[in-house]
């Protein structure tokens, strides 16, 4: 049991290097002056479905993976625990090029109101307008594993960090959800989505909806949220190296739920806890808004 338990481990965490080889890949190539091409996937050209807003009542609700449930997940998703959310508003898809591109030329990224003061600083010390991979001279055209496209304002937005995404909500008049709200409402929805079986290496809109009025909790892009990555109460971390694996990284990190267009399909799930910092931008990550109700 212990060997199986180890390999499994192993397995899931090769699944993690796959998804971050693209990452690292489409980045590699957004710096050869060639722009070349990882694929030649076409993108989508269907629209982005209204945005809405759906009510989840409050109360006492239970988070984290059940210990016999018999599936795979990883320590950090365990113990399973009660937590007490207040009424909230989720949007029922995420966030487009379109939208933060109003943001964009509205001043977000010159107006420090809207700004945390680490993100401020950051984007003043790295010269940031725009999210990664945007042409600069021209917010129409886009960096993509099939090489420069056109931006396609109907398509989530994606590599924007922590910083961003906080922002772009402050802008809006909104928020990011907590972890356990985003949990809750993905609880009961199909993990289907565009991943990386789809090979389409990019996120695309989406019209319909899954079993709620929710589109798009999984695949596409991670969902930043604004809970910092901590232990789970209770949570111990494995004896020897395997303790390494996730309770060392819990200082510095925020959590992102939902798996991007980059994950293996077999490797989310609504338990499933990523965790960057709040700068990193290379990952397929965007924005879903919340609200209090």
């Amino acid at each position: 049991p212990e060997l199986v338990n180890l390999v499994e481990i192993g397995l899931n965490h090769e699944e993690q290097h796959q998804e971050l080889l693209l990452t690292d890949i489409k980045h590699v190539f957004s710096m050869n002056p060639l722009h070349p091409a990882y694929s030649d996937a076409a993108s989508s050209g269907a629209k982005a479905r209204d945005l809405n807003w759906v009510r989840i009542e409050s109360g006492v609700r239970e988070i984290g993976q059940p210990l016999d449930d018999g599936g795979f997940c990883f320590d950090n998703e365990t113990p399973r625990h009660r937590t007490i959310v207040e009424p909230y508003t989720l949007a029922n898809r995420l966030i487009t090029n379109g939208e933060f591109l109003e943001f964009i030329e509205d001043g977000g990224y010159q107006n420090p109101s809207l700004w945390l003061s680490d993100g401020w600083a950051t984007i003043q010390e790295r010269g940031w307008s725009s999210p990664l991979y945007w042409n600069e001279d021209s917010a129409l055209a886009v960096f993509s594993l099939s090489g420069t496209r056109e931006l396609r304002r109907d398509e989530p937005v994606t590599h924007v960090s922590y910083y961003e995404a906080d922002a772009f909500a402050r802008w809006s008049g909104a928020r990011l959800p907590s972890e356990a709200e985003w949990e809750i409402a993905a609880g009961g929805e199909l993990k289907d989505g565009n991943f990386v079986e789809s090979g389409l290496f990019h996120p695309r809109p989406r019209n319909g909806a899954g079993r709620t009025e929710m589109a798009q909790l999984f695949g596409d892009v991670w969902e930043w949220t604004s809970s910092p990555y901590v232990p789970y109460p209770g949570y111990r971390p494995p004896e020897g190296a395997l303790g390494e694996y996730n309770g060392k990284f819990m200082a510095n990190q925020m959590v992102l739920r939902g798996g991007s267009c980059a994950t293996p399909r077999s490797h989310i799930r609504a338990t499933y806890r990523n965790f960057f910092p709040p700068d990193a931008r290379w990952q397929f990550s965007g924005v879903r808004l919340a609200k209090d109700a």
